[in-house]
Parts: C-alpha cells; sequence; structure tokens
C-alpha cells in the first residue's frame, strides 16, 4: 500500500546540531508512521540519516549561494514536485524562511517552525532562550507531536576491533572548527590530561578530523601511551568508541554531541562564547565545565571532574 501523506524535515547541520534532533525525528517518524517522510540535509549527514531508519528517502541540499540561480530554480522544481503536505524545519535559518517562499502558495503547506504566516509556528516569543532539546520538543508539540523521546543512537555502530585499543582507554577531542580556536581548550592543558590518564593505566585516544592532525598529534606525540585516530573514524566508529570508553573530555564541538549520545560518561569544555543552557550535549552522564575563556579552566579542575567520571579500580 502505497504512503498517503508525504512529509518533509529540514535539518541541514551541522554535527552536534544533528544529534540533538535525532530523538525529533524519531518522534516525526513514529507520529507519521503511514506516511512518506523525507529529510532535506547537507552531504556530510545524509548516510547516517539514511541508516537510522527515521526517513523514506535522504535528500542532499547543496547549499547553493544567491548567486547558483539554476540550482535555487532545481530545489525550488523538486520541492515544489514532491507536493509535501507538511514540513517541520527544525533548521530555522534565512535559507529555510526562503524554502518556505519557494514550495508555491506554502500557506497551502502544513508547516511547522518560524516562517511568517506558517499553519504550524513556534509561538513561544522566549524561544531562543531554551536548549535545542526543550525548543524543539515545543516546536513538536505545538504542531501536534506530544512526546519527544531522547536521542538513541543504538543504531549507529561499525566494527573497531581493527584499532586494537585497550580494555581502559578514554577519548579525547581535543579540536574543533579551525575558525573558533576561542572555543579550543590549550593543547599543553590536554597534554597534561593524557599523560596523568597513562599513568592511571588509562589510555588516551585521541579523534578528530584530518584538518585538526596538527593539535591532535601535539597531544598524542607527548604521551607513548596515547593511541592518535586522526581522520580515522566515522560517525559510526565514533559511536562505538563511546560506547567502550571510560569517559570523554573535549571541547564544544560535534563528536562531543555523538559521544555524549552514545552513552559515554562525557565532560564537555565552554567558554562564554558559546551558552551550554542552549547548546549542551545531552546523555545519560554529561558535565560541563566553562570559563570565560578557555585558558582560564585550570588542568587540576578539569582532571578532578575526569577523576570523578572513572571508574573505580
Amino acid at each position: 500500500m502505497a504512503k498517503s501523506k508525504r512529509v518533509l524535515v529540514i535539518k541541514l547541520g551541522a554535527l552536534g546540531d544533528v544529534i540533538l534532533a535525532m530523538g525529533p525525528f524519531k518522534a516525526i517518524r513514529d507520529h507519521h508512521r503511514d506516511a512518506h517522510v523525507t529529510l532535506l540535509t547537507t552531504a556530510p549527514f545524509a548516510d547516517m540519516a539514511r541508516r537510522s531508519g527515521y526517513f523514506d528517502d535522504v535528500w542532499v541540499d547543496r547549499r547553493a549561494g544567491p548567486w547558483h540561480l539554476g540550482t535555487w530554480l532545481a530545489l525550488a522544481k523538486r520541492l515544489r514536485g514532491a507536493r509535501f503536505q507538511r514540513v517541520y524545519d527544525l533548521q530555522h535559518a534565512d535559507r529555510t524562511l526562503a524554502y518556505f517562499w519557494l514550495m508555491m502558495r506554502p500557506r497551502q503547506v502544513e508547516w511547522s517552525g518560524i516562517a511568517p504566516g506558517c499553519s504550524h509556528p513556534h509561538a513561544n516569543p522566549y524561544r531562543d532562550a531554551m536548549h535545542t532539546i526543550e525548543r524543539q520538543a515545543e516546536q513538536l508539540a505545538m504542531a501536534g507531536i506530544v512526546a519527544t523521546p531522547p536521542a538513541d543512537l543504538d543504531w549507529l555502530a561499525a566494527d573497531v576491533d581493527g584499532f586494537a585499543l585497550p580494555a581502559r582507554y578514554a577519548l579525547l577531542v581535543p579540536g574543533g572548527a579551525r575558525h573558533r580556536l576561542d572555543k579550543r581548550w590549550p593543547t599543553a592543558a590536554y597534554r597534561e590530561v593524557a599523560a596523568w590518564l597513562a599513568a592511571r593505566a588509562v589510555t588516551p585516544v585521541c579523534i578528530g578530523a584530518r584538518a585538526e592532525r596538527e593539535v591532535l598529534s601535539e597531544v598524542a606525540g607527548a604521551t607513548p601511551e596515547a593511541i592518535n585516530l586522526c581522520g580515522e573514524t566515522g560517525f559510526d566508529q565514533i559511536a562505538s568508541l563511546a560506547r567502550g570508553a571510560a569517559v570523554a573530555l573535549g571541547n564544544d564541538t560535534g563528536p562531543m554531541h555523538l559521544i555524549a549520545a552514545s552513552g559515554c560518561p562525557a565532560l564537555v569544555l565552554y567558554s562564554a562564547v558559546s551558552d551550554p543552557a542552549l547548546t549542551a550535549p545531552r546523555g545519560r552522564c554529561v558535565t560541563v565545565l566553562r570559563k570565560p575563556h578557555m585558558a582560564d579552566l585550570d588542568v587540576a579542575t578539569v582532571i578532578a571532574a575526569v577523576a570523578g567520571h572513572l571508574p573505580s579500580e
């Protein structure tokens, strides 16, 4: 039997935002069990979205600039041709407001979001003061989806035996976006934590993208026992590594959201440039440490917090 209703979910990125949307994704899927549900996202998250089982189709948004008229026209044609009956805009950006109008006679499409004139607005003037999890849950509730579960990433897994990790290890995530160096704890501080872990027979395992290879090499290179997996871990491998780790320590960056949501005890470091009350990772055991500047977070305080997460011998 063909699925009758066509539903579009919009979530473009980044990684942390996509992980925080996993609960809403499931809530939408459960609410629209008999519908054909499509996700519009960006290329880095398309495969993960397909594997989640929450969507019947996944479209990749190339996020064309305003001067790429042909790409915009092609997207408009595709959006209109799909004849979506309901849209959940979980991105809430100027770009997705443009998509609202691209869909031709948008008031004939049920739209949950903040687009002016949409049928199911998130009508809370204080919505921007809410954590993403509660904000999205409230948005869905206003659109008729009463319950939004926490993220469940049990389906996201990979074989990590090839890394040959010891039984006791800790994940270190010392990198982050290159244009947001003010969100990184000093490399020297991570080196001290790595040495402290190794002295207690807990192997430091550094993970990050290839663009972060310099900082990961500096951290791992100072401790002979450390393992550097820079550029070797996809989302599924990070999730599996998180499930086996004793603890994870990292900056305010996407992989820490994935690690926390996978159930690993996580310690996340923040400066004043971002607010954990709005965007902190969520999981079964998450601790946040925050100072106005990352360099103000002293190593002793962080080590004490890491020690609190480690299981007793």
